[in-house]
């Protein structure tokens, strides 16, 4: 056989990818994420009795931007991730500008208050259980974004993991502040974060198992 002939040969049958595939996969996880984060809160921890007072003050929106933000850094990412030989290159900083802004806003804060009040804005009332929370609420998301990116053609598995993993835990945490009784900026640069990140290091240990071509 020909070269030509064999070329013709393995082209036969070949349609066009789909572009659109990819974007309506990931949205529909995302959304899957988010309506299970939301049912898991109301129905495991309850929505918080005060939340039409507390969503008329600044301060309960400053708390949903720091995981929407994360969300928004993490599709972006995630969006190149998936597909083989683009470069994530200034996307991460989607990533890194809300937890370093939130650190800063922390320290920020403390710096302000005497010593033997830091201690109280830190740890708030719920430290013991807030990250574990959270995890437990990217359950839902995990798995969809997981199931998405199987579908997908990742070549960098550890970092398509961690980044899944981030972005059901920011979907997670949004729908957790419905529930979350902590106000204060500290709290959430500190248990936020770690709620999230354990999600994240868990998808990063399981994508190069559960991704591999």
């Amino acid at each position: 056989m020909k070269t030509d002939e064999l070329i013709s040969l393995l082209a036969t049958g070949i349609e066009p990818v789909d572009q659109r595939l990819f974007a309506r996969r990931l949205t529909l996880a995302i959304l899957a994420a988010l309506v299970g984060a939301v049912l898991l809160t109301v129905l495991l921890f309850g929505v918080r009795e005060d939340l039409a007072v507390v969503a008329q003050t600044p301060l309960f929106w400053a708390k949903l931007a720091l995981p929407a933000a994360l969300m928004f850094g993490a599709v972006l990412v995630f969006n190149r991730l998936v597909r083989p030989g683009l470069e994530v290159g200034a996307r991460w900083a989607g990533i890194g500008v809300p937890l370093f802004g939130v650190w800063a806003a922390t320290l920020v804060v403390l710096s302000g208050v005497p010593e033997e009040q830091q201690l109280a804005l830190i740890f708030g009332r719920t430290w013991r259980t807030c990250p574990f929370n959270i995890a437990l609420l990217s359950i839902p998301g995990f798995i969809a974004l997981f199931r998405a990116l199987q579908a997908l053609a990742p070549t960098q598995l550890r970092l398509a993991g961690g980044v899944a993993g981030l972005l059901a835990s920011a979907s997670a945490t949004l729908a957790y502040c419905l529930h979350c009784p902590e106000m204060e900026v500290p709290f959430w640069g500190i248990w936020y974060v770690l709620g999230m990140a354990i999600p994240t290091a868990l998808g990063a240990l399981l994508g190069p198992r559960l991704l591999r071509w």
